[in-house]
């Protein structure tokens, strides 16, 4: 089972910069480690990746930069999380432990007494 991406649409930005609090990184990379890290269950679009990228890096949550791969010769644009960026993170962490505690609140575990939901 797949998560449909407007469930999660709202934590993209929570992701993205979780992926840069210890380094800079790049689309590419961070599309594939969000695969990676969510095992297969989530893959974020490429639009919605570059759009995530557009509107942090318009709220100063991240900056780019061009680097040079040496391996193609192609520039790549990273990215880096800055301070406003990491107070945004935390605050989407804290809103996310809210959220699943309000959510858990509808979620029913197990069977009904007629077996059924």
């Amino acid at each position: 089972m797949a998560i449909s991406s407007d469930v999660i649409r709202g934590y993209n930005d929570t992701m993205i910069l979780y992926l840069l609090l210890d380094q800079p990184s790049y689309g590419y990379e961070i599309s594939r480690q969000i695969k990676t890290l969510s095992h297969e269950k989530y893959i974020i679009k490429e639009t919605t990746l570059y759009s995530a990228f557009t509107r942090m890096e318009k709220n100063g949550y991240i900056t780019s930069f061009q680097d040079q791969n040496t391996a193609t010769g192609k520039r790549r644009t990273y990215y880096r999380i800055t301070g406003k960026g990491r107070a945004y993170y935390q605050e989407k962490c804290e809103e996310w432990l809210l959220t699943q505690e309000v959510v858990e609140q509808f979620i029913r575990k197990g069977e009904t007494e007629n077996g059924s939901y």
